[in-house]
């Protein structure tokens, strides 16, 4: 997205405390000024393909919101987004704005990565979501004309705001893509001294806690190998032995959530399987464990590793 990618408030309506703009050092002027966010909702046509990596665009419906006519390149389409509070995070402001403008219930749908834009002086960040629910899109605001969901292919038939037309080509590569981290939790305890052995059920509630904060947070896409500029992964943490009966938690609405399985045996097996099912579903899997010969069978399945430094501090 680029500095006009964004409508300024409809001037009846109450000014936000992100409200305004920022003359940027790169010579635009951009509004939010707390940086701005948008949401690029997406649902599969059909099912997904067994292989993980991208997908071919068309497979894919997104929301798309038709600019009022007052603001900026009005009559084209783009993302429902805006300003961003003081107290907000991208993705915080991205839900709410899309809430605002088109309706969308964050209850409904699982942030899966998001893209982000740098200015010297400004940013924006698109947050890119799955649709878990049926949503309907409605205009709930006087910035939009309509919103709706739109077939992939059809897209570039709209007049798109000239910012979404330029990062849309970036954008696709994350549609129809999610990270499941499966978490090997006795390796991953056993890594730090902090004496998880004393009582494995607790210490295994630690970890999941840090999980959620984690899941919430999101990783930086350079870690997993992935395009973008963060992703929210599906987090399964697998408990053994006495490390056994955690509940799994989700966060908040839309982001950060953590299942915890307990393997009814060796926690090796039950970790290679679910790496294995979660490749064959298509997500992109990466399992957490320092073990070498875990290492091996994961990888094997298509999943790739990563030490417990990634989830860890």
């Amino acid at each position: 997205m680029v500095a006009d990618s964004l409508t300024p408030p409809d001037p009846r309506t109450p000014h936000r405390p992100g409200d305004g703009w920022v003359e940027c050092r790169c010579g635009h002027r951009h509004w939010g000024r707390h940086g701005a966010a948008g949401l690029l909702l997406w649902r599969p046509l059909r099912e997904p393909g067994g292989t993980s990596g991208p997908r071919d665009p068309h497979d894919y419906a997104v929301v798309l919101q038709h600019r009022a006519l007052w603001s900026h390149h009005g009559g084209t389409w783009g993302l429902p987004g805006g300003a961003v509070d003081p107290d907000e995070t991208d993705v915080a402001g991205a839900l709410r704005e899309a809430h605002e403008e088109a309706a969308l219930p964050p209850s409904g749908m699982a942030v899966r990565a998001s893209h982000r834009l740098d200015h010297p002086d400004w940013s924006y960040t698109t947050v890119v979501a799955e649709a878990v629910e049926e949503i309907e899109p409605r205009v709930s605001d006087p910035e939009s004309l309509e919103v709706a969901w739109v077939e992939g292919a059809a897209v570039r038939d709209r007049r798109l705001l000239p910012a979404f037309a330029d990062a849309l080509p970036a954008l696709r590569e994350l549609l129809g893509r999610r990270l499941v981290l499966v978490v090997d939790g006795a390796n991953t305890m056993g890594s730090r001294p902090d004496g998880w052995w004393r009582d494995r059920a607790a210490a295994t509630v630690r970890l999941r806690d840090e999980l959620v904060a984690l899941a919430a947070d999101g990783l930086p896409a350079a870690d997993v190998g992935l395009p973008g500029h963060t992703w929210y992964p599906h987090v399964v943490l697998v408990a053994e032995g006495r490390g056994r009966g955690a509940a799994g938690v989700r966060a908040a609405d839309g982001v950060g959530r953590v299942d915890v399985v307990d393997a009814p045996g060796e926690g090796d097996d039950e970790i290679a399987a679910l790496a294995g099912r979660h490749v064959r579903e298509g997500a992109d899997v990466v399992v957490v464990t320092a073990d070498r010969e875990l290492r091996g069978r994961v990888v094997g399945s298509g999943a790739r590793v990563a030490g417990p430094s990634l989830v860890l501090g």
